[in-house]
């Protein structure tokens, strides 16, 4: 059976790279998908992580939408406590407009950041306790169905951008099933309640006008290579960039003394982080998520292609679907 897959774009700022060079690599990832066959490809909100260049997602949606013809685009997601849902209706109001039919909104409710940034986000720490509502108030704007008299979103009055609760914990799941929304988990990197999550949201599933039946999209990484030794080494590159992502404070180091950290207790922490990882050649990738979709009973796949460079990415990308889809894989 045909696994749908689609892409999480973390849009990363490699060592010695600019933001201006990681977006055009997330343009030709999204280029590289959609010619293979993905479902859409989605960017996240972050903030104060200077190797992440998707803070202003939909900015970065709208110009990678100039660069593709049918893809589907989205956020994956947006943070919403950071924003108020009018701007969001009209940020993805007048992407539907650019873009018709081509558009996703994943909802967050997590900051996206630390506490010294959601101070200068402005954010209230408490916005988070309101994010059903909030969910709600975007939902009704994006049906022109306003739950606030005389305020309408334009652009975003009846766009019916489909909406996504994301997700890595038990809250996500019970509110996708309440509301009737797809559920994407993170497990690319918080894998620890996916199985219970995913079941919990079918079996409390309750249909809408958006969705008649339970969808669930799990993410996963990937690392696809021409060769087990190139996989190996991309995976190897991962764990030393998260390692200093997670324990460094923010301090370019070596190589080297990344394996230090990796020693020490870091290796540990982004192991169990990234506990589903598809590895390998485009076989054993292709067994690895055939097992791992049966395993969480995913609809659909979001993949995370971890590599160290833009080219690696677009092979990996190139590659799983190839893997997936039965063709016979040409050496790049």
């Amino acid at each position: 059976m045909q696994i749908p897959l689609s892409v999480l774009d973390l849009a990363p700022v490699a060592k010695g790279e600019s933001v201006g060079s990681s977006i055009a690599a997330s343009v030709a990832l999204a280029q590289r998908a959609e010619a293979h066959g993905y479902e859409r490809v989605w960017y996240a909100e972050h903030h104060n992580m200077p190797r992440i260049a998707s803070s202003a997602t939909s900015v970065l949606i709208s110009h990678v939408g100039a660069h593709t013809s049918t893809i589907r685009l989205g956020a994956g997601g947006v943070m919403l406590p950071n924003h108020a849902p009018l701007t969001i209706a009209e940020q993805f109001g007048t992407l539907e407009a650019m873009y018709p039919g081509r558009i996703d909104l994943g909802l967050g409710r997590a900051p996206g950041s630390d506490q010294n940034t959601m101070y200068a986000l402005r954010r209230d720490p408490s916005s988070s306790d309101r994010f059903p509502e909030d969910v709600l108030e975007l939902q009704a704007y994006l049906a022109g169905e306003s739950r606030v008299p005389g305020v309408e979103a334009t652009p975003g009055k009846g766009t019916h951008v489909p909406l996504y609760i994301l997700g890595s914990s038990m809250f996500g799941a019970h509110l996708a099933a309440q509301l009737g929304l797809p559920y994407a988990f993170a497990s690319h990197f918080a894998p620890q309640a996916l199985e219970a999550a995913v079941a919990a949201y079918r079996r409390e599933f309750r249909p809408s006008a958006q969705l008649d039946a339970p969808h669930v999209i799990a993410a996963v990484n990937v690392i696809a290579a021409d060769t087990a030794e190139q996989a190996r080494a991309s995976h190897e590159a991962m764990r030393r960039s998260f390692a200093v992502a997670l324990f460094a404070g923010g301090r370019e180091v070596s190589d080297v003394e990344a394996d230090v950290l990796l020693r020490r207790g870091a290796g540990q922490q982004v192991d169990q982080m990234f506990a589903y990882v598809a590895l390998g050649t485009p076989p054993e990738v292709a067994e690895y998520l055939h097992g791992f979709r049966d395993l969480v009973d995913a609809d659909e796949l979001i993949t995370a292609h971890q590599a160290p460079d833009t080219e690696s990415r677009l092979r990996s990308i190139e590659l799983t679907a190839e893997a997936l889809s039965g063709k016979s894989v040409a050496t790049a």
